[in-house]
């Protein structure tokens, strides 16, 4: 079974299953695909994160996270915040090339060539425009339109591509066949690597030569937790996704939610208040495991104490001022992907990865034919001033040459009885996390069917902005009434909080089942 967002790519991944590849094989095919037939978050550009379980049980994950150039300074964005967001100048080291053929290298059964060449044939014959794409770049006209790069792709006569078009990217297949034939040294040495490098230099980027030659995947120990018999396989620092669910899931272990009910103001009142926690967690201790310690099980500790300033009360939401976290802003964009693939033995992957905002950095390496990434927007680049994501991180996740952005991805596997149950992650931001925590919730504790589990109305906190926001539909004005007698301030909004690609199997019968997500209108594919 593959899950994804796009039909295309789903089809390409069922392929390589069908054809006796492992679900990393088809993790990997997917993975180069989305970069073609979902150009505005499917990337080379970007990076991510894939959290894999094998069928014994043995969990891995790699850290292909991008990195910031080794000239990096941390006011490099003083005076000037869109330059984080817009541009060569927000383009971090991109991570996805070498994840993906690390992941292959390591655990696959399938040459690289073989591989790639769905992508390959994708991007020199041709993809239509569908609807998602074509409502994107309408959206982003004026900044996709400021570089002549990207116009010559995606605009025909000066418009942007509209639904039903053709688009071919030979830059992008040369890029592919490049991969294909030299594996890591086609994307961050030889011409590939010169024509970022002598792109960046143009265009008031930093990423040089050293850069690329320096970049690594990192496989980094899986963050393993246990939630009411149930083992959940999760992703560590640099992603702050893992250890926000861990350890929300660790403060609402104690409270019986299945007796209180779903969608109870009970159920919602301590669940957003183990959100808020896990928060401010995340702005005071989480970054780049290379720059910052971080101890896990001392954080798991202090979450569950009773006495320490974390402390939930069980009647009334904690206004987030009291509860301890470090100033400062990261933002961090929502137009990330999801990805899920389970194969016949059982191997599970969970990928995430993303360019971050829609399009990225808007700008495509002219001759390579993608997007780079604005992912130097997601440290801490503006200290102690309001951001438009209202996101808030500490000095751990502040710019350092080589350091790696703090994320909220956050790709999951979930077991009982050493067998998965529950492939997941997300795209949205910050409400990365908490979407895959309401489905785990749903799943475990409300005993909703899987469909439901993922598809039920969502709600979130972040600790700052201390507000609880819920998906227009989801609370009715009877619970609005009760969360804002304990104290809550919330906030509807119209927009769908995170977009979850899932397989559920079936316990019982051992039979796969494929989630996509009704918000994003994504493609189960499985035989």
């Amino acid at each position: 079974m593959v899950v994804t967002g796009d039909s295309i790519a789903s089809a390409v991944g069922l392929a390589v299953l069908e054809g006796g590849g492992n679900a990393v094989d088809a993790a990997v095919a997917v993975g180069f695909a989305l970069a073609v037939t979902y150009p505005e978050a499917g990337n080379l550009g970007g990076g991510g994160f894939m959290v894999l379980r094998e069928p014994d049980g043995t969990s891995h994950s790699i850290d292909f996270r991008e990195m910031a150039p080794r000239r990096s300074t941390l006011g490099m964005y003083a005076g000037r915040p869109d330059a984080s967001v817009d541009g060569c100048l927000a383009a971090a080291v991109p991570g996805t090339v070498a994840g993906l053929l690390s992941a292959l290298e390591r655990y696959g059964t399938r040459q690289r060539g073989d591989i790639l060449d769905p992508a390959i044939e994708l991007a020199e014959k041709g993809i239509r425009v569908d609807a998602n794409l074509a409502a994107g770049l309408a959206e982003y006209r004026e900044s996709l339109g400021r570089y002549p790069s990207t116009k010559k792709i995606f605009f025909r006569d000066d418009r942007p591509l509209t639904e039903g078009a053709l688009l071919i990217q030979p830059d992008l297949a040369a890029t592919l066949r490049r991969i294909a034939d030299s594996g890591r040294a086609g994307f961050y040495s030889g011409p590939t690597a010169s024509i970022i490098a002598r792109y960046m230099a143009a265009n008031g980027g930093l990423i040089d030569d050293s850069d690329l030659v320096a970049y690594r995947a990192v496989v980094r120990p899986t963050l393993r937790g246990e939630y009411r018999g149930y083992v959940i396989d999760l992703m560590g620092p640099p992603s702050s996704g893992g250890i926000c669910i861990l350890t929300s899931l660790s403060i609402l272990e104690p409270y019986d939610l299945r007796s209180l009910g779903f969608g109870t103001a009970q159920s919602v009142h301590l669940t957003a208040e183990a959100m808020k926690r896990s928060f401010s967690l995340r702005a005071a201790y989480l970054g780049d495991p290379d720059f910052v310690d971080i101890d896990v099980g001392e954080l798991l500790r202090a979450v569950k104490d009773p006495s320490g300033s974390r402390a939930i009360d069980p009647a009334r939401a904690v206004p987030a001022d009291s509860i301890s976290g470090y100033p400062g802003i990261a933002r961090e964009g929502s137009q990330t992907t999801h990805y899920s693939v389970i194969d016949r033995r059982g191997m599970a992957v969970a990928v995430t990865y993303t360019i971050n905002d829609l399009f990225g950095n808007k700008e495509v390496v002219d001759g390579a034919g993608f997007f780079l990434n604005d992912e130097m927007d997601d440290f801490v680049t503006l200290h102690g001033e309001p951001n438009m994501y209202g996101l808030v991180g500490g000095t751990e996740n502040m710019i350092a040459p080589g350091k790696r952005p703090l994320s909220s991805m956050s790709p999951t596997i979930v077991s009982k009885d050493g067998k998965p149950v529950l492939i997941l992650g997300a795209r949205g931001g910050a409400k990365i996390i908490s979407a895959v925590l309401n489905a785990i919730i749903n799943l475990i504790d409300h005993d909703l069917p899987a469909l439901e589990a993922v598809n039920a109305g969502r709600f979130h906190h972040q600790w700052k902005p201390d507000t609880l926001v819920f998906e227009a539909g989801t609370f009715g004005a009877e619970l609005q009434a009760e969360l804002a007698g304990r104290g809550h301030n919330l906030r509807e909004t119209p927009s769908a909080m995170g977009a979850i690609e899932a397989i559920y199997v079936d316990p019982r019968t051992g039979l796969y089942f494929g989630i996509p997500d009704r918000r994003d209108g994504g493609s189960a594919a499985g035989y």
